[in-house]
């Protein structure tokens, strides 16, 4: 099993949930989602606020989470730069982890048939 991490722009996020629940439909994934602020090359937005340079030093993001079998992470890789690349500075990035264990907790499996 593997983790997919992956810091992606908020505007492409509905794109990215349509995209993976057409192509995981019989065999459906689920997802984490959580707001973050952070920095890279990128290094923060420049914007007006009364006509006064407002420099933001961190970017807002959205982290998405996957546990996937490992036969299914290339294709939820290639499936998220498709989905989340515009070609563009901040376009993010993907982390990819081992999971050594998944549990259940209301059922308590484990494994693969935990996620």
């Amino acid at each position: 099993m593997k983790k997919i991490e992956a810091i992606i722009r908020q505007e492409t996020l509905d794109d990215l949930k349509d995209a993976m629940l057409n192509t995981f439909e019989e065999n459906p994934i689920g997802m984490t989602v959580t707001q973050v602020l952070g920095f890279g090359h990128q290094k923060g937005l420049k914007d007006y606020v009364r006509g006064q340079e407002v420099i933001t030093s961190f970017v807002p993001k959205i982290k998405v989470g996957f546990v996937l079998e490992d036969k299914c992470v290339e294709q939820m890789i290639d499936l998220i730069v498709k989905t989340c690349q515009t070609g563009n500075v901040g376009d993010g990035k993907i982390f990819v982890y081992p999971v050594e264990e998944a549990v259940r907790i209301r059922t308590g499996e484990r494994g693969e048939s935990a996620i």
